[in-house]
């Protein structure tokens, strides 16, 4: 009799941790990086905050959620980059029919900025995303015919720009993650954190509203052309 495989119950409790609709948003909001008070995901998800308590107490027993508190307020954000990885490549299993349709201008809008550009948990995804991956790969500074990895001359170019790369952890230099709205890969590990942390401090893009949305700035077409070779109108 073939013995059942150990991992069996943890992954089954992991799975279980995730197939609830509350908690599963919970998790899609904390993809911006960023850390969250109880009451702003009890909205996002559109519960009672009591609820919302309980399913965050699961996510952070569960190793899923990490917790802080300042204060009398309990603040939330995604456990690690593991954690974020695991999220966002479930998310892109989703059928592109299986997504229900913006409901009104507002939620379109939105949503058409999200496709555009966004942080991907501490990455930049969407079609921006794709563009500076694309440009890194036509010029030599990043292969993917081997999975994702820097080329020395792609260390040498973030060097020359001034993107500091911490390469001290066991997170990979670059690592290929799905895009859930173009259906390909754009770079994320170590080098695509610090390219979209460095884009955010040097004005290359802001972020919009309160959703994971990220904008170009004028500053970061100018750089990205000329730097990558960007087209402008890959960018709006």
């Amino acid at each position: 009799m073939t013995s059942k495989d150990p991992r069996a119950p943890g992954l089954a409790a992991l799975a279980g941790l995730i197939a609830d609709e509350t908690r599963a948003a919970c998790l899609l909001a904390l993809l911006d990086g960023r850390a969250w008070t109880a009451g702003e995901l009890a909205r996002r998800a559109g519960v009672a905050a009591s609820t919302l308590s309980e399913h965050l107490g699961k996510l952070v027993a569960g190793g899923l959620l990490a917790e802080e508190r300042q204060g009398r307020h309990r603040y939330v954000r995604l456990a690690d980059a593991r954690v974020a990885q695991l999220v966002e490549d479930l998310a892109a299993q989703v059928a592109p029919g299986a997504v229900r349709p913006p409901r009104g201008l507002r939620e379109a809008s939105a949503g058409s900025a999200m496709a555009r550009g966004r942080t991907c948990y501490d990455h930049l995804a969407g079609r921006l995303g794709i563009a500076v991956t694309d440009a890194l790969t036509a010029r030599g500074l990043l292969r993917q015919d081997t999975g994702f990895a820097l080329t020395d001359a792609g260390v040498g170019w973030f060097g020359a720009v001034g993107i500091g790369l911490d390469r001290r952890g066991r997170r990979p230099l670059a690592r290929a993650c799905l895009d859930w709205t173009e259906r390909r890969p754009h770079l994320a590990g170590v080098a695509g954190a610090a390219l979209c942390r460095y884009a955010l401090d040097a004005g290359w893009c802001v972020r919009v509203g309160s959703e994971r949305a990220v904008r170009v700035t004028p500053v970061g077409e100018r750089a990205l052309s000329e730097l990558l070779g960007i087209a402008t109108t890959a960018l709006r």
